[in-house]
């Protein structure tokens, strides 16, 4: 390692013991269900929203184990409203494999970590490193902008082996190979909380970074060029028709959704491509009670789906609508449902 080098790694750990976020509730028991949890609750999440879902979750499921034995409709009706469901389905596999691989104990470094459902490469380094010391460099969406900005990495990272030069780049920045277990954990929740709360990736507080003196993009005067990725993914739309079917006792028909597709595994209204096809899907009898409300968007992270609920209310349960059931008022809050889908149905209790 450089003297630059080694100089970045202790402003970090410094700055970090002071200034950094120290109160969030999966720190300070070096825990890797807990670390592993927020982890992959984080991804493409906001801590301001992971915070109540990361409590209510190891409140019901506290260990490894509890979510081996959990139903997958337990740990979805839990990560019901966080969105990218295969998140939740790959919690669960993997909470399966480490008990049946490892008795319930996570292996302990990056590499072997990587070999579990849902834990990629810098999901297994921030385990690995937060709970066991190891010296082994994350590259989360802030991270690569903290890296990309001190190294003045300007190469385009929609190029893969670009990617795997800015690894190089992050792996060189880590504290002395013969660090403190201490420190390294410190070091890696620096690195997240530097690109959270100071390197922003517009209107960065580069008079507040503790490594201003390192980075060659607060030299250059030009933070916000870095990091650089030319390939956007584009955004679609999709106009989706649901069928609220409710009965007098207040029983949903709900269905769940195929795997792969919209809302996969999760428990759904009746979803129709048109809404000549939610019709025809009832007697003539029944579409005269059934009356349309008010269409609203869903905003997914590169799709919009427009969403238009009909709801139609009936005495008892006596209809069937193909593959799915009627359920209970005091069972479906528990399940996973589709944000939007939950939203609809509580304005019935509101």
């Amino acid at each position: 390692m450089t003297a630059a080098g080694a100089d970045f790694a202790r402003r970090v750990v410094q700055w970090q013991r002071v200034h950094g976020r120290n109160d969030l509730p999966w720190q300070g028991s070096r825990d890797p269900y807990r670390v592993w949890l927020s982890e992959v609750m984080l991804q493409q999440t906001q801590v301001a929203t992971v915070r109540a879902y990361f409590s209510r979750f190891v409140e019901r499921l506290p260990d490894v184990q509890s979510l081996c034995d959990a139903s997958l409709d337990q740990v979805l009706g839990l990560w019901s409203g966080l969105g990218y469901y295969s998140r939740a389905r790959n919690l669960h596999q993997c909470a399966r494999e480490v008990v049946a691989r490892y008795q319930g104990a996570f292996p302990r470094t990056a590499q072997e970590l990587q070999t579990l459902p849902g834990i990629g490469a810098s999901t297994a380094a921030a385990i690995a490193s937060l709970c066991f010391g190891e010296r082994v460099a994350i590259l989360d969406a802030n991270v690569k902008r903290v890296v990309a900005r001190v190294a003045g990495f300007d190469a385009d990272l929609a190029v893969a082996a670009n990617e795997r030069a800015l690894w190089d780049a992050a792996t060189a920045l880590l504290p002395a190979a013969n660090v403190a277990r201490r420190t390294m954990p410190r070091y890696t929740q620096g690195m997240m909380d530097l690109g959270a709360l100071v390197c922003l990736p517009r209107n960065p507080s580069c008079i507040q970074c503790p490594v201003r003196a390192n980075c060659h993009a607060a030299a250059r005067g030009n933070p916000e060029r870095y990091p650089v990725r030319t390939r956007k993914l584009k955004r679609s739309a999709q106009s989706l028709w649901l069928l609220w079917v409710e009965s007098a006792g207040g029983s949903v028909w709900l269905h769940p959704r195929p795997t792969p597709g919209v809302w996969a595994g999760l428990h759904c209204l009746p979803l129709f491509e048109s809404e000549q096809a939610l019709l025809q899907s009832m007697p003539a009898a029944l579409r005269r009670k059934c009356s349309a409300l008010p269409a609203f968007t869903h905003v997914l992270t590169h799709k919009d789906l427009h969403l238009h609920p009909w709801r139609l209310l009936l005495p008892d349960t006596a209809t069937h609508w193909g593959a799915g059931r009627w359920v209970a008022p005091q069972e479906w809050p528990a399940l996973g449902l589709p944000a939007p889908i939950r939203r609809l149905l509580e304005t019935a209790r509101a």
